[in-house]
């Protein structure tokens, strides 16, 4: 059973400036499910988790459960490069009631690909929940081998893969290795390509801003309307340069601000996006039909 097909939106989580700021979560989370996303990621690379004290996470973890209320699932990012401090998480997100872990690939330590396996064991091991791999070696500078993906699936509960590598021939090789892999693309510009392959869908950034349109493009291709899938992407990637012109998730709490779901300025150390930038990222929100308030 797959924990979801479609797009699962990585949701931003929203600051004031007495920490997390629930009203906007509320309503941030209300307007993904109203507009069909069909899962949802708190305390991702998105969220900002890694400037979010223990306390805040598990406390927002337990908000998006709570509001979702099984509406779609819920997947916690609960990976860091300390192994027993990512046992110690994924155990606090199962108690919490989530339906799915995310984990990073451990950072900065450059293990082994033998090191990664049994790190990720030790995951899988401690809860009965699905994990997810997240590779994404462009800010873990770390990859993961099709070959060594294929000893994870081995796994029973390691059931999937967020794949942010870009590399189209990667993907391809372990769709080949990995037959049963729930792949998901974690890259909004090359969701159709990872699709084609046998992919699921999307954990995705735009979604936070385009969760119907998103949703939409990844069904039109499950059931069979490529032509229309296409368009979507097409139609979304201007957006998705512009959310990617600054490190995520600046642009992309920029663009919730514009369109009137207030979650706030990035934590330091990101900073606010540069007038220039936001000037286009508005211009493309305004191309898409969205108003700016």
């Amino acid at each position: 059973m797959s924990i979801f097909k479609g797009a699962a939106t990585a949701l931003v989580t929203p600051f004031n400036d007495k920490g997390v700021d629930f009203a906007v979560f509320e309503q941030l989370i209300e307007y993904q499910i109203e507009n069909g996303i069909d899962a949802l990621v708190v305390c991702g690379t998105t969220g900002e988790a890694s400037t979010m004290s223990k306390e805040e996470q598990y406390a927002a973890i337990d908000f998006v459960v709570k509001q979702t209320a099984g509406r779609v699932p819920v997947i916690a990012g609960t990976g860091t490069n300390n192994t027993a401090t990512s046992v110690d998480a994924a155990k606090k997100a199962a108690d919490l009631g989530v339906d799915a872990l995310l984990v990073v690939t451990p950072y900065y330590n450059k293990c082994t690909q033998t090191g990664l396996i049994r790190h990720f064991y030790a995951i899988a091991d401690a809860t009965p929940l699905p994990v997810i791999v997240y590779n994404i070696p462009g800010r873990t500078g770390y990859n993961v081998t099709p070959a060594a993906m294929k000893e994870l699936a081995a796994h029973d509960r390691i059931v999937g893969t967020k794949d942010a590598t870009a590399d189209i021939c990667q993907i391809v090789e372990m769709a080949r290795l990995c037959p049963g892999l729930e792949i998901y693309s974690g890259n909004d510009d090359h969701v159709i390509p990872i699709l084609s392959v046998g992919g699921l869908g999307v954990i995705s950034v735009v979604s936070n801003v385009a969760p119907r349109m998103t949703h939409d493009m990844v069904m039109a291709y499950l059931s069979g309307d490529v032509v229309k899938a296409r368009e979507l992407q097409f139609k979304l990637n201007p957006l998705v340069k512009a959310l990617f012109s600054e490190v995520n998730p600046t642009p992309v709490k920029k663009a919730l601000n514009m369109i009137g779901i207030p979650v706030g300025i990035p934590r330091l150390p990101l900073t606010e996006m540069s007038p220039d930038k936001a000037a286009l990222l508005k211009k493309e929100l305004i191309a898409l039909g969205f108003d700016i308030v």
